[in-house]
């Protein structure tokens, strides 16, 4: 049975494909008040649809997480459209698996500046609205809650992945040091440690791998709302879910 998140505003990065695009499609069956946001409008406006096909409300914006205006843009836009924002779910990414002595200036930026500080931005600016509002949430709801798929590899590192493991951990992190500073203001933090995924995420990485034994999107996206869901005076602050084959790997 879904669980009823009727008028709860969420901004979704990373909403057009992978974990976001499943994570706005659980929430809409709750009756989310979603704002989607990736960085092309085409893929990014289908999901918004199928959103709104399956009784959720959705707002599609164009926005790159790496760019402060574009960033201060989308959430002035989910505020206006919704009068807050309650949650924040962070699903923008960049990997590259590549060995160490192979890696490039170009991979190393890329995935620093999207995993890292786009992760800081969003995180920044939702916040900031977040504690504006603070005075206008129902009885019995957190100020606001901020959940990110950071993956294992802001836990673990594996082969391949000293750049992308790099920028994991620093959004790691930064996330948590951001818990520090305002969990007195009631903003809660999770970190969703999640093991291979099947997405979009593999297409261009090469190397062995068995897609059909990993988790599937739906199951990051119940994840989350399993964050979400919880009691307002408790919060889940990181959560390690695995394929089966993984188990405490």
């Amino acid at each position: 049975m879904a669980i009823d998140l009727k008028g709860v505003s969420v901004v979704i990065t990373g909403a057009s494909r992978g974990i976001g695009r499943a994570a706005a499609l659980a929430l809409a069956e709750c009756g989310a008040a979603l704002t989607l946001a990736a960085r092309n409008y085409a893929p990014l406006s289908r999901v918004a649809e199928e959103v709104r096909q399956r009784g959720g409300q959705a707002i599609a914006v164009p926005a790159d997480v790496t760019m402060r205006a574009q960033v201060s843009d989308l959430v002035s836009e989910a505020a206006a459209t919704y009068g807050r924002i309650d949650a924040l779910v962070n699903c923008a990414g960049q990997g590259v698996i590549r060995p160490a002595l192979n890696l490039t200036d170009e991979d190393i930026d890329l995935m620093l500046a999207v995993n890292t500080k786009g992760v800081i931005l969003v995180t920044q600016a939702v916040v900031a609205e977040m504690l504006k509002t603070a005075a206008k949430r129902a009885p019995g709801r957190p100020v606001g809650r901020v959940i990110t798929p950071v993956g294992t590899m802001g836990r673990y590192v594996m082969r391949g992945s000293a750049a992308y493991s790099a920028s994991k951990w620093g959004a790691a992190g930064a996330l948590k040091a951001m818990a520090t500073e305002f969990q007195r203001q009631g903003v809660q933090f999770t970190l969703l440690y999640l093991g291979g995924v099947d997405s979009n995420f593999w297409d261009a990485i090469d190397m062995p791998v068995q897609r059909d034994k990993m988790l599937r999107p739906e199951d990051a996206a119940g994840a989350i709302l399993h964050a979400l869901e919880a009691p307002a005076h408790s919060v889940l602050n990181e959560v390690v879910l695995q394929p089966e084959s993984h188990q405490f790997l």
